[in-house]
């Protein structure tokens, strides 16, 4: 038993070999835009179609509890960030902190978060492209847009699949070289959004706030399995804020990780809560939520309905080229866990090397192809059910991971100390635990089962190959 929980020996990317050690050319600017572009995305541009069907105009309580719950677990991140300045994030502060077994199970959600958002994500940007490319004149077909329907017809998201391989082929390129087109495309993702509040705001009418909460304010299962109802709306939405995740597992390629680390996971997780309030106020006021609550194009569909069919094609045209900075912030974090994880013998260590750039390429190809067939053959909602229960797994762990180092090492040097860890902390255990019961029960089910199926690969071929444990 007291092998399951041995801990991990952590060394920083200096302590690497030189064909594991990562490029240092990353400051918190850097950070920043890249938080921001992982978490502003499908959120926001998507799935507020989704929570808002689920919830009604309650979808905006939603996002304030979902990002309360988030902001607790941020603060958690930025402490064992700066603590832990190494590749791997949730699982690799697990492995130093809680134990092996602990580390594995939360490196193995985190591989279901990571692969089912990038195929989110790339789906959302599927449907943003399809629409802007309908607006000019091009009609691709139906079967070539979209996954299986339920009804058997055949389907492959053809326009997903190319995303994912042109951010792919970006990151294998290299590390700074990413950061300045995320930065800039961060930019051009806030101007669209902007553009959105500035025309959708004048519109905002009380009358579509009416019923606030048609199915409550709690989480109630419906006759499709769903769960509707405020809180079961926020553990939809709860996907729109994770991303600041993605900044820790940047560490080894960040140029001063004790500071720029906290700026980055902080700085970006204020910058999105503002952001996402003052759109979502903007959408639910502006058109009513039944209008759009089944759209995979939310914002596009209320400017349609708005009359202003021009500029929905321009929101969906810069959707379409800003949404690329989540699936570069997601599979950028990734292929570094997977990295971190073929280092320490769970993966085949083939997949550890990087190249002459200082790219993991050989992991991200991997990790790349293997979303792509996710988000060609999967729903949007489905993908983003499944993968908020790997994330409320990883969320936890940060924040025990907090409350056990506070007590086994209370003296231990903190760049980042958190305030009031013993309230932050135990309320991000506890809001994620809820939000976890409000999931569907097929994707708890599914969570379930996928954990029990990494369980078995850990006993057969990754505890035996663990290496640096004390």
């Amino acid at each position: 038993m007291a092998s399951l929980l041995r801990r991990k020996i952590i060394k920083t990317g200096a302590e690497q070999p030189a064909e594991h050690q990562l490029a240092r050319t990353l400051s918190w600017p850097h950070l920043v835009a890249l938080g921001v572009g992982a978490i502003v995305g499908t959120g926001i541009l998507t799935l507020i179609g989704v929570a808002s069907d689920r919830a009604g105009p309650a979808v905006l309580l939603s996002f304030v509890v979902a990002g309360a719950i988030c902001a607790c677990a941020a603060l958690c991140y930025a402490e064992m960030a700066t603590m832990i300045p190494a590749s791997g994030s949730a699982y690799t502060y697990s492995y130093a902190v809680l134990g092996e077994i602990i580390a594995w199970v939360v490196g193995w959600s985190l591989i279901l978060e990571y692969s089912l958002v990038v195929s989110a994500v790339a789906v959302g940007w599927s449907s943003y492209a399809v629409r802007f490319l309908a607006g000019v004149g091009i009609v691709l077909p139906d079967a070539l847009t979209h996954g299986p329907s339920a009804a058997g017809a055949f389907g492959i998201n053809l326009p997903a699949v190319f995303i994912i391989a042109v951010v792919a082929g970006l990151l294998t390129l290299g590390t700074r070289e990413s950061a300045r087109i995320n930065s800039a495309l961060v930019i051009l993702k806030i101007v669209t959004l902007t553009l959105f509040v500035i025309v959708a705001l004048p519109h905002f009418d009380t009358a579509n706030l009416t019923p606030f909460a048609p199915y409550g304010y709690g989480s109630v299962a419906g006759a499709d399995g769903v769960k509707y109802g405020m809180m079961g709306a926020a553990a939809i939405i709860f996907f729109a804020f994770y991303g600041f995740d993605a900044i820790s597992t940047a560490a080894e390629e960040t140029k001063n990780p004790e500071r720029d680390l906290a700026i980055g996971i902080v700085g970006s997780m204020v910058a999105c809560t503002i952001i996402y309030i003052v759109v979502a106020l903007a959408a639910v006021g502006a058109v009513h939520y039944s209008v759009f609550g089944k759209s995979a194009e939310p914002l596009a569909l209320i400017l349609v309905q708005l009359r202003q069919p021009g500029i929905a094609t321009v929101i969906a045209a810069a959707a379409a080229i800003a949404l690329p900075t989540v699936l570069l912030g997601f599979l950028y974090g990734q292929s570094r866990i997977f990295l971190v994880m073929a280092r320490d013998g769970f993966l085949p260590p083939a997949l550890a090397r990087v190249s002459e750039r200082g790219t993991p390429a050989r992991v991200t190809i991997v990790t790349a192809l293997f979303v792509a067939v996710i988000a060609a053959l999967m729903p949007i909602d489905v993908i983003a059910s499944l993968a908020n229960a790997g994330t409320l797994c990883a969320f936890v762990a940060v924040a025990a991971c907090v409350l056990v180092l506070r007590r086994r090492s209370p003296d231990a040097r903190r760049p980042f100390r958190m305030p009031l860890a013993w309230i932050v902390a135990p309320l991000a255990i506890l809001g994620c635990v809820y939000l976890f019961t409000s999931l569907q029960v097929v994707t708890q089910l599914s969570f379930l089962g996928w954990n029990v199926l990494g369980l078995v690969v850990y006993f057969l071929y990754g505890r035996a190959r663990a290496t640096m444990v004390v």
